[in-house]
């Protein structure tokens, strides 16, 4: 037997003399994203993509992992099993002051911002047939409210009450995920969905297309109070067009998505990755429709519900941005 270890040492030993000095001192980070079919999923494997083109000289490999969403990923991060995550602004406020969902675990002082991404509407989805034009018309009718830990589930618990609902007033609150309420309302499973996310998603796409579901405009009394209350709501539009069969603005409000981090993770990782991402800018913005508009000088602002990581800092004032 210690013939056998020794020679699984020695064998060890040879592998390690003969890497590259990056391969040998190699890293691995993971980014929680959301569905598959999400813009979460496409964001972390759009920055892992960055990353991993240049770990020969940096000696960090990136992969992305599909989550149950934000509050998922903050909580991850927080027990250490995670190294990035990306979540709205609303939940990594509430994850920072350990309010709402985060009110059992306390507040996660170590919590990082690293840059933000793009808006994200609330956006209801209807089915055709149901003849929904607000969202007080699906009091009685199934609905899709998310699964547990879901950024659409958190925006629905502040909006429902502000319009003096609950998830009560459904006949069904379902808590399908993502990449599994459009087939369901297309197959009259459900007559409607809450999904948080930035534009177009392929998850809206695929039901106006395939059964000519209906974008809900989310506005009123109770939303201007919403907006009032909470500083990380911010108004938003989903242009007419966009969607088949949807010809018509859709005026709702949302939150901004954006990568977030720990002070445990070192600051040499956070700065690889945010050096990645900007210095291959304008590749960045093409690898999701949703990315097209983006800017530094609000990815660097815009969302910042936590401090920036001290690794983000370094590179941000390297460029002359801070």
């Amino acid at each position: 037997m210690k013939k056998i270890t020794a020679l699984a040492a020695a064998f060890a030993l040879f592998g390690t003399l003969g890497a590259t000095p990056a391969q040998a001192q190699q890293k691995f980070v993971t980014i929680g994203t959301g569905g598959v079919t999400g813009v979460y999923y496409a964001a972390g494997g759009a920055i892992c993509r960055l990353m991993n083109k240049d770990r020969a000289q940096h000696g960090i490999r990136c992969s992305v992992e599909s989550t149950g969403g934000s509050v998922y990923n903050v909580n991850t991060i927080k027990a250490g099993e995670l190294d990035f995550g990306v979540s709205q602004s609303d939940i990594q406020y509430n994850a920072l002051k350990g309010e709402v969902q985060f009110k059992d675990g306390g507040a996660f002082a170590d919590l990082r911002s690293v840059f933000s991404l793009h808006g994200e509407p609330l956006t209801v989805l209807s089915r055709k047939e149901a003849n929904i034009t607000k969202m007080e018309d699906f009091k009685g009718k199934r609905f899709n409210i998310g699964n547990p830990g879901s950024g659409q589930r958190a925006t629905l618990e502040v909006l429902l009450p502000a319009m003096g609902m609950s998830f009560a007033d459904f006949s069904l609150a379902s808590e399908l995920k993502p990449d599994e309420h459009g087939a369901a309302l297309c197959d009259n499973k459900i007559d409607g969905f809450a999904f948080v996310v930035g534009h177009p998603a392929a998850n809206i796409q695929d039901p106006t297309t395939t059964c000519g579901a209906k974008l809900v405009s989310i506005t009123g009394p109770g939303v201007d109070k919403i907006l009032a209350q909470y500083p990380y709501f911010a108004p938003a539009t989903i242009p007419a067009g966009m969607y088949a069969n949807n010809p018509e603005v859709t005026k709702t409000f949302g939150v901004v998505a954006s990568i977030v981090s720990s002070t445990k993770v070192p600051a040499d990782t956070v700065y690889t990755m945010v050096k990645a991402v900007f210095e291959n800018f304008e590749d960045f913005k093409k690898l999701h429709p949703a990315f097209a508009n983006l800017e530094p000088k609000d990815m660097i602002k815009n969302g910042m519900s936590a401090p920036l990581h001290e690794g983000a800092v370094k590179y941000y004032k390297e460029k002359g941005w801070m």
